[in-house]
Order: C-alpha cells, then sequence, then structure tokens
C-alpha cells in the first residue's frame, strides 16, 4: 500500500510538472483545437491547446516502469500498447493542426491502425493462458480458450472509442477513467494482481491533468490523451480477465457509444433524432446543464458502479 500511495503521489507530481510545461508550449506552437460550432457554448474553446493527454501518458509510463521494474511482460505490454493507441491519437490530433480543419486520419485509418495494436493484445492474452474472464457481482470465472482473441479486439475497439466520445467536455472522460481505475485499482489490488499499481499510477497523473482540464480547461487531452485512456483501460481489464467489468464500472463509457450508434441508426431511419446532439452529454449542455455538473454526474455514477464492484467482488 505504501508503494502504491508512493507511485500515485510521484506520478501526479510528474504530471503536474509536465502539464506546466506543455500547456503552454502548445499554446506557443498554436497547437489549438479545431471547435464545431454545433453547440455554441463550444465556439469559446476554439484554439485552446490540444495534445495534452502527453502530460500523464508520459508521466504515467515513466512512473509505472520506475516501480515496476521492465521485467513484468504484462505491465510492459500494457505501456506499449498505451503508447501505440496515444501515437494514433497524436498523429489525428497533429493532422487536424497541420491542416486547421477538424479532420484527421480517415476513419478506415483509424480502425485499420486500431485493429492492428488490438489483435497483438488479443495474441498476447492467448499466448500467454490468460483466457480467463471473471462474471462480475459473482465468484465465477470462464475459460473461453481462443474465444479471448475476438473478444479482446472487440472490448479494446469499443472500449478506446466509447473513451473517445465521451471526450467531449472538460473533465468529462478524465474524471470518468480516474473513477474507472480507481475502482479497478482497488479490485487488482484485492486479487493480487501487478496491474493494480499501474492502476493507480494513471489516476495520480490524471489527477493532475484534471488540474488543468476542468471547467474551463487549459488544455484539452486530445485523441492523444483519450485514444490512450481508452487503451489502457482495456489492457488493465482484460489482460487481469476483467473484460466484462468495463460495461459495468464503465458504464458511462457505454452510454455515450450507444448514444451515437442510436442517435444515427434513428436518423437514417426516420430524418428524426433522439437526442438534441449525441453523444448524449451534449444532449444535455444544450438542455442548459452546466458542464461541470454532468462530468460530476459522469463520475459519480461510474464511482458508485465500482463500489458495488467492490462490494460483491
Amino acid at each position: 500500500m505504501k508503494t502504491a500511495s508512493a507511485a500515485t503521489l510521484a506520478a501526479f507530481f510528474f504530471s503536474l510538472a509536465l502539464c506546466f510545461l506543455i500547456t503552454p508550449l502548445l499554446r506557443r506552437l498554436k497547437a489549438g483545437q479545431y471547435i464545431l460550432g454545433y453547440v455554441k457554448e463550444h465556439k469559446s474553446k476554439s484554439g485552446t491547446p490540444t495534445m495534452g493527454g502527453l502530460a500523464f501518458v508520459c508521466a504515467a509510463a515513466v512512473v509505472s516502469i520506475c516501480f515496476c521494474g521492465v521485467t513484468n511482460s504484462t505491465v510492459n505490454l500494457t505501456l506499449v500498447i498505451t503508447a501505440g493507441f496515444c501515437l494514433v491519437g497524436f498523429t489525428d490530433d497533429f493532422l487536424k493542426i497541420y491542416r486547421k480543419e477538424n479532420l484527421g486520419l480517415k476513419p478506415y485509418q483509424k480502425i485499420i491502425f486500431q485493429c492492428a495494436i488490438a489483435a497483438i493484445a488479443a495474441a498476447y492474452c492467448y499466448m500467454s493462458g490468460i483466457t480467463k474472464v471473471n462474471v462480475p457481482f459473482t465468484s465465477l470465472s470462464a475459460d473461453i480458450s481462443w474465444g479471448i482473441i475476438p473478444l479482446a479486439v472487440f472490448i479494446f475497439l469499443a472500449t478506446v472509442n466509447c473513451v473517445n466520445l465521451t471526450d467531449g467536455l472538460d473533465g468529462l472522460a478524465g474524471g470518468t477513467s480516474l473513477a474507472y481505475l480507481a475502482a479497478m485499482g482497488a479490485l487488482l489490488t484485492a486479487s493480487g494482481s501487478v496491474l493494480s499499481l499501474p492502476c493507480f499510477v494513471m489516476c495520480g497523473a490524471i489527477g493532475a491533468f484534471l488540474i488543468f482540464n476542468t471547467n474551463k480547461a487549459s488544455v484539452f487531452m486530445g485523441d492523444t490523451g483519450s485514444l490512450a485512456l481508452g487503451a489502457f483501460i482495456s489492457c488493465v481489464s482484460v489482460f487481469s480477465g476483467n473484460s466484462f467489468y468495463i460495461p459495468v464500472i464503465g458504464i458511462m463509457f457505454v452510454v455515450s457509444g450507444i448514444s451515437v450508434i442510436l442517435q444515427v441508426i434513428y436518423y437514417k431511419r426516420t430524418r428524426r433524432r433522439i437526442f438534441l446532439m449525441a453523444p448524449v452529454h451534449h444532449h444535455f449542455q444544450m438542455k442548459g446543464y452546466a458542464e461541470s455538473k454532468i462530468s460530476y454526474v459522469y463520475f459519480a455514477v461510474t464511482a458508485v458502479a465500482g463500489l458495488l464492484c467492490l462490494a460483491f467482488a
């Protein structure tokens, strides 16, 4: 516990220092976010520095290596997979800034890169014998053998993109991810998993970033941060056999993803919309709810879901 506390604090202060360094640098480089004008409240955010996710991703990686070493293959691959998705997000953000528009990588390019990285994670699970999945709220688990390969790929793609969709308001994706990883870290501590420490390390790194990212944000994490967060959440959950905890503790990520799917399907069939705007957090924003209130609700729901999982673990 002392080691986890020390690692979390180290990640917090390292991430804080990087945020202080990166934010003004991104501003000088004019690495600002290009905002679509669908929500009038977002117009004032145009030009806010993006790619700030580099701060907490780098901080979490360095501190995890310092405290966990480089001998554990699962921790190492978790960091490599996270870095891989971070690179995809960074490329997407960079192209948006370079082109001065809100379009970076093409959708098919994102999917190809994401599938390739997810396939590496899935293959590792199968070859390392990580084929058991735990059932939330029970002591049951099931060995699904080669079935872990398609399940892991699906989990990675779904989680990464749902976290990315959740990153639409100040502090929303960061706060929700913090609550998720705190709960998952506690679950992994109870089971003795080596991945518990990286979970708490990432919590510390995100906590520092949120100082700069809560309303009104002085820096955005960008796809650089959101894709990395989704990948990290997928890694610590899938590699520990807790894939099915993602839709439970991460219910608000699921809500974001499903709201977009429903909106698209319903609009194509009826030419009408279910929500004023999707993902659903924008619907509530357009209804007049403050960004901070929406973010607090997402955090609270995730925290409660995590506590319930811990209570019945």
